[in-house]
């Protein structure tokens, strides 16, 4: 069964990128998208979700805070913070809400490696 996969990013441009990615390293996964948390929000609770890719700096409530409110919805996710800030304080605060810290610019070989990882601590390789 193909994963779900939620992508959270207020560039339309940086959602294309990761979409163009995922869609050559799982064109079998399904994904939904998200300009804001509060959209994100909104398709949650619409459906589960199994792996969750958010930009760290959105408007309004940042990625931190949404992996937090994603992670009480649903315990499971797997998640990741994409950002170009790479202060330990903030890597360190993604790790704290359970998600993995990626680097923007997102390469394709990063986000496969992530992937991977999810693939396997889900077991379904």
């Amino acid at each position: 069964m193909p994963f779900q996969v939620l992508i959270v990013d207020d560039s339309k441009l940086a959602r294309m990128a990761i979409a163009k990615a995922m869609n050559k390293l799982h064109p079998d996964w399904a994904r939904s998208e998200a300009s804001n948390a509060d959209d994100a929000l909104a398709l949650a609770g619409q459906q589960p979700f199994d792996i969750a890719l958010l930009d760290f700096n959105m408007p309004g409530r940042d990625g931190l805070q949404l992996a937090s409110e994603l992670r009480d919805l649903m315990p499971g996710i797997a998640m990741a913070i994409i950002s170009a800030n790479h202060q330990k304080e903030i890597i360190a605060q993604a790790h704290d809400v359970g998600a993995i810290f990626l680097s923007k610019p997102l390469t394709e070989d990063e986000l496969g490696q992530f992937l991977a990882q999810v693939q396997l601590s889900k077991g379904s390789m």
